[in-house]
């Protein structure tokens, strides 16, 4: 068994070399021994599949393009790239499942290549899918579009007759890492272990310290013995003539909430709409699931039980021999493992981990509507793609997707509240609606002040990526990149979306290579003292007397442009502020606590003395108003290309420096004074236009 798995997995290897070396869009061929006995048409051009064979390889017939052109591998996505989540549901899982386990081809484990993943990135590393208790290898289903621009994805898939011992499929798995990593180079290998895959995962990962893996667990079976199933295997044991009688139970443990299945790409102008469409696909998927449950074998699932206990304790008594970097995700709806209480306990035993907690989700989160994995993986900061993160070059842009769970689901009420409004001022002075008059060709600085708890930065960056299709480089405090504003159950939060919408740790290091990326980069001189500022302190810089920002943009010959914004104070206002809750012992302890853990900026330490270096985290107090509106208005662009061997003159800069800060205060000047010409500055008056308009349609509000 042991040679035969070694060869199976060193066909994956070989497949992967030869895949994706010269041809894009390649296709593995099918025209051989059906790999699992699949008849339909539609089911077989799902899937391309590696056969098993002593002396051929299946997977070296591939096909390119029909004009026979070479398709190189992309170097980047496009920011809203269509991602296609959600072009394929539960109900492709159930039509292909149902394949695979009515016409098993035998064999032992082996891996495969979906081929709409399609061709990824260049340089992309690779994913190995291992899968739940049903051993299928389809768990991803949702997400292989998505995955496969980010990652060359190989699914385990191990035949429902097949009956290797958890030491054999670890193995399994042991092998094909040790592979990959010697064709791989400085790339990590990523591990996708779900469930009962997350206990080969972690077993496999403690026999190869010394290679760089990411392992990802989705609801780990490692508490099995805290887990209901536990009492399944004596029952069927003691009255095995009602085994048939468990099936529909067990079965509902493991396929998770029906529901959130039914929501995912759901689309609708209304509430009304979108439930007609969960209801249809409810009533579509509900009978192939119960239909699953009745064509799955009693021997299948007495062997799973069985394999699932020995795989949960091999797993627990190897953690401390972990040495990779892993990510946890749990649901807190999981009703066949208690999965946010062990991955707790696996945070707390593992050496480099962190979680993140879906509290509304059940046991099947892959399947589920609401979760992209590349999605989490990208906002926990757990992509890259050499073995060191490059949190400029391993970005990967925002999807269409994400931006409209991001914008449309998550802030779109907020966006409705605000009815943000930009202007931009033209190289000839005149100012316009829109941002036009920002350049679209970087790099270039956007510099600005920092509303109440940066309230407008969700609104820049989609107003960015709506017009212009760019993506904003917010510079932002490196405390929000760490979790010590996180809980342990803390659920995918708006500071993990801030990485996936381009946002980067203040730092002189990143600021040089974004401009060497001809990047848009926005900045804040202020900070946190601005955006945490006290009571009648609205629209008030707080600036460093050091232009060093503006020295380093004239050595890129970037275009700054100074921007204003207002609109927070007629949003919430502040009844206790930094100040006073200083002066309250029990707040004054724990703004103190709270602080000493966090990330300290240069300019807390070197400009002590000024007004800026009083960056302490804190939430003020606040209440809400009638919603106004906000008001963007961004200069008249500032070349420095002219200037760039001058880069080293200090007089120079503090020129440019003090000219930013005062245009940025004559912009906030303007606006404070213009909206009390805009007509829809109550949120009423906006509420009546849309009931009466194109929804769609941009609210009017005052001549420039």
């Amino acid at each position: 068994m042991g040679s035969m798995v070694n060869t199976v997995s060193q066909l994956g290897l070989m497949s992967s070399a030869m895949r994706w070396d010269s041809v894009g869009g390649v296709r593995i061929r099918t025209n051989w021994m059906r790999a699992y006995g699949y008849s339909s048409a539609g089911v077989k051009r799902k899937f391309g599949f590696l056969r098993d064979s002593r002396k051929r390889i299946a997977a070296s017939c591939f096909e390119g393009n029909k004009e026979g052109n070479s398709v190189p591998n992309k170097l980047e996505l496009e920011p809203l790239w269509n991602d296609e989540y959600g072009t394929q549901t539960v109900q492709d899982y159930v039509e292909i499942a149902k394949e695979m386990i009515l016409r098993p081809d035998g064999g032992p484990p082996r891996w495969f290549c979906p081929i709409e993943c399609g061709c990824p990135l260049k340089d992309s590393p690779v994913l190995l899918y291992l899968p739940g208790i049903d051993g299928l290898g389809l768990g991803l289903i949702l997400h292989h579009k998505a995955l496969g621009r980010a990652f060359e994805v190989r699914c385990m898939h191990i035949p429902v007759n097949d009956r290797t011992p958890i030491e054999g499929l670890v193995s399994f798995v042991e092998n094909a890492v040790r592979l990959e990593n010697k064709s791989s180079g400085r790339k990590p290998i990523y591990i996708v272990g779900d469930s009962f895959g997350g206990c080969i995962a972690l077993s496999a990962a403690a026999r190869i310290p010394t290679i760089d893996l990411v392992v990802i667990l989705i609801n780990p079976a490692t508490s099995y013995n805290r887990s209901k199933l536990q009492y399944l295997p004596p029952l069927l044991e003691a009255v095995p003539d009602q085994v048939q009688t468990f099936m529909p139970y067990l079965y509902g443990l493991t396929s998770g909430n029906p529901f959130k299945m039914a929501v995912v790409n759901t689309t609708g102008s209304s509430p009304t709409l979108i439930m007609e469409q969960v209801f249809s696909k409810l009533t579509a998927i509900l009978p192939h699931l119960s239909d699953l449950a009745d064509i799955i074998s009693m021997d299948f699932y007495v062997w799973k039980l069985k394999l699932l206990k020995a795989a949960a304790a091999k797993a627990n008594s190897h953690l401390h021999a972990v040495k990779a970097e892993v990510l946890i995700m749990a649901s807190g709806r999981d009703y066949m493992f208690p999965s946010g209480e062990e991955a707790g306990r696996l945070v707390n035993s593992l050496q480099n981990c962190k979680m993140r907690y879906f509290k509304d989700n059940g046991h099947a989160l892959l399947m589920e509507d609401g979760f992209s994995l590349l999605t989490i993986i990208k906002g926990s900061g757990t992509y890259r793609r050499k073995n060191k993160l490059d949190i400029v070059s391993d970005f990967l842009p925002p999807s269409l997707s994400e931006f409209k769970i991001c914008f449309d689901k998550n802030l779109g009420f907020f966006h409705f509240a605000v009815s943000p409004v930009t202007y931009s001022t033209l190289h000839d002075g005149s100012i316009v609606r829109g941002l036009s008059g920002v350049p679209h060709q970087g790099p270039v600085l956007l510099v600005g002040y920092h509303m109440f708890f940066g309230l407008e930065i969700s609104s820049l960056v989609e107003a960015f990526l709506k017009e212009k299709n760019i993506v904003v480089r917010g510079m932002t405090h490196p405390e929000m990149f760490t979790e010590n504003f996180r809980s342990m159950y803390d659920e995918f939060s708006a500071f993990d979306l801030f990485r996936v919408f381009g946002a980067i740790p203040v730092s002189g290091s990143n600021l040089f290579k974004l401009f060497s990326s001809n990047e848009h980069v926005l900045l804040y001189p202020g900070g946190v003292r601005e955006a945490l500022h006290r009571k009648d302190e609205h629209y008030k810089l707080f600036w460093p007397q050091r232009p060093e920002f503006v020295r380093m943009a004239i050595r890129f010959g970037v275009t700054i442009v100074p921007f204003g914004v207002v609109g927070a104070d007629d949003l919430m206002g502040i009844c206790l502020d930094y100040d006073e809750q200083m002066k309250i012992p029990s707040l004054r302890e724990k703004i103190r606590l709270q602080n000493l853990k966090t990330k300290k900026l240069m300019n807390r330490t070197v400009l002590e003395g000024e007004e800026i270096s009083k960056q302490d985290f804190y939430v003020p107090g606040f209440y809400l108003k009638k919603p106004g509106r906000f008001y963007f208005l961004f200069g008249k662009p500032i070349e420095t290309r002219g200037f760039m061997e001058s880069w080293k003159d200090e007089e120079l800069a503090m020129t440019l420096y003090l000219k930013i800060k005062s245009a940025v205060e004559q912009n906030m000047s303007y606006l404070l004074e213009k909206r009390k010409q805009d007509p829809y500055r109550d949120i009423f008056a906006r509420a009546a236009y849309r009931a009466i308009s194109n929804s769609s349609s941009d609210i009017p509000s005052f001549e420039p």
